[in-house]
Parts: structure tokens; C-alpha cells; sequence
């Protein structure tokens, strides 16, 4: 991780993680009936990670406005969806994997159904919170829920889900159409996420159509650069850096960059991206640094 990037992390990360820390996943009537349920939630959020998305909401804030703590339940609405579709992805239905961020996925720690429940919790606590905790007009607060829904769900990372359990066993043999449907399994499953929780920043600071065009295309850029680092991880990374199962996308037959192009295509192409990315930063000036250094950690990654 350069440097530049570790000055604002170590700025916002700690507040973020105490943010989440703080949110009660329990029995609102007062009698915890379902603690197992509790304890499944917080296992998975305080697990830490990267805190990618949250991290992008409140950049794009700052973008526009000083006073970034005002952004930290849309930001933290953003890593609820973001952990329960770990937790989902991870169950053996989809992914069937044993390892998140070094240690046991969900399901093997509390069962199948409870893993279940759990991301179906934060999955609404998500809306909860923007509906809720969130200080800002009613017009906003309905444009953040509309655009978390966008991002999460049939047209976004749901749907993305879908595409890539669908494709599975194609991942070999390169084909015109094999390409396109690899950039929209990559712009929904994890682009929309990406795009949406800079959108989220923008929105709630109320940035102008222009300013929000231009991050939308970032997002876009980045997550498509996230993922195509994450498929030559996969391939060549190392377990105990990544905190998961390596190989796995090799195993199920997944469409992935490596697979589709080869690992010094996919390389190159995440160097493309990279350029990309930084050049639509540049009409932002200084205030746009922690955006470029996010996109040189997304490229230089090792987990």
C-alpha cells in the first residue's frame, strides 16, 4: 500500500470500523429471542477487509464538504451490502469457499441457515440506516435508498451474481460474445457497488450532474480494474496474504480476465484501466489525491 493512500485510510478506517462496531443487530422489542443471529452479523462486519466502499463514499464527499463524518451511515449502509453478499457468495450454493479474511466463512462458524439469515439482516439494516440515520432532506434520503438499491440489486451486484453462476464451465475459448458478457458480469457484479457508493457520496454532499457523471465513469473503471486484479490473484496470489481460498475461480470454471485473455493480457489490461482511471481524475485537482492513490492501491494490490 503506498503511503499517500495509508494517510487517509488511517484518517477514515478507524471510524468507519468503530461506526460499525457501534450498531446494535439486536431485538428491537428488547428480549434477544435471536442472538446466534446478533453474533453471525458482527462476525462477518467486524472481520475488517479493505472498507473499499465505504472509504469511496466518504472521498467523494470530502470532494465537496469538509465534514465527512455526516457521511458514515451511508458509507456504512454500503459495507453491510458489501458483507452479506461475501457471506452469500461464500455458502456452498454459490462459491462454496471455507475462508474470508483469514478466518472461517460465516456458514462454517453458524450454520448454513443462519449464514443465510444473517445476510438477509444486513442486507435491510443497509436501507435501515439510510433511512434512519442519515442527516439530510427526504429527497436525498430517497436518492440514496434508490441508488443503493440500483447498485445492489437485479440490474447491479444481484444481478452480476446471477451471470456468473450462469457462466460458469465457459470460461475457456475466447469468443466476441464471451468478452462482452465478461464486462457486464464484472460492471454489475462489482463496478455497480463501486459506482454506487461514490454516487452515494456525491449525492448526499449534493454534487452537480457534472461531478457525478465523471465519478460514475471512475467507479465504473475501478471496479472493473478491482476485479480484473482479482481474477490474477486468484491465479497467482498468495492464500495467506489474499485471507481466502486461491484457485477457486480456476476450479469452478469461471469467466474470468485470466481465463478468457491470459494472465499477461489481464495484466496489461489492468494497467490500461489504471490509466483510465487517472485520467478522469484530473480535472479534479488536489482534492481528488485520495481518489489516485485508491486506484494505484487497486493496481499494485497483493490481496
Amino acid at each position: 500500500m503506498n503511503e499517500q493512500l495509508k494517510v487517509f485510510l488511517d484518517e477514515y478506517v478507524p471510524r468507519i470500523d468503530l461506526y460499525l462496531k457501534k450498531l446494535l443487530f439486536a431485538d428491537r422489542v428488547g428480549v434477544r429471542l435471536a442472538a446466534p443471529l446478533n453474533d453471525a452479523m458482527h462476525y462477518s462486519v467486524d472481520a475488517g477487509g479493505k472498507r473499499l466502499r465505504p472509504v469511496l463514499t466518504v472521498m467523494a464527499y470530502r470532494l465537496l464538504a469538509d465534514d465527512w463524518q455526516r457521511a458514515l451511515p451511508v458509507a456504512a449502509a454500503y459495507e453491510l451490502v458489501h458483507t452479506y453478499s461475501l457471506i452469500h457468495d461464500d455458502l456452498p450454493a454459490m462459491d462454496d469457499d471455507d475462508l474470508r479474511r483469514g478466518r472461517p466463512t460465516n456458514h462454517r462458524v453458524f450454520g448454513e441457515a443462519m449464514a443465510i439469515l444473517a445476510g438477509d439482516a444486513l442486507l435491510t439494516e443497509a436501507f435501515r440506516l439510510l433511512a434512519d440515520e442519515v442527516e439530510a432532506g427526504p429527497d436525498i434520503v430517497v436518492k440514496l435508498v434508490s441508488g443503493l438499491a440500483l447498485a445492489a440489486g437485479r440490474d447491479g451486484m444481484v444481478g452480476g451474481q446471477a451471470i456468473d453462476i450462469l457462466s460458469q464451465g465457459s470460461g475457456q475459448g475466447k469468443t466476441g460474445k464471451q468478452s462482452e458478457l465478461l464486462k457486464i458480469l464484472h460492471r454489475r457484479k462489482t463496478g455497480a457497488m463501486i459506482s454506487g457508493s461514490l454516487l452515494a457520496g456525491v449525492d448526499l454532499a449534493q454534487g452537480d450532474a457534472s461531478l457525478r457523471s465523471r465519478l460514475a465513469e471512475f467507479g465504473e473503471v475501478i471496479g472493473l480494474a478491482f476485479q480484473v486484479a482479482d481474477d490474477i490473484l486468484d491465479e497467482v496470489g498468495e492464500e495467506e496474504s489474499l485471507g481466502k481460498d486461491i484457485g477457486s475461480d480456476r476450479e469452478l470454471g469461471k469467466l474470468t480476465f485470466v481465463s478468457l485473455f491470459g494472465l499477461s493480457k489481464a495484466r496489461f489490461k489492468l494497467a490500461e484501466l489504471h490509466r483510465q482511471a487517472l485520467y478522469l481524475l484530473e480535472p479534479l485537482g488536489e482534492k481528488a489525491d485520495g481518489l489516485r492513490a485508491l486506484a494505484d492501491y487497486i493496481v499494485e494490490r497483493d490481496r
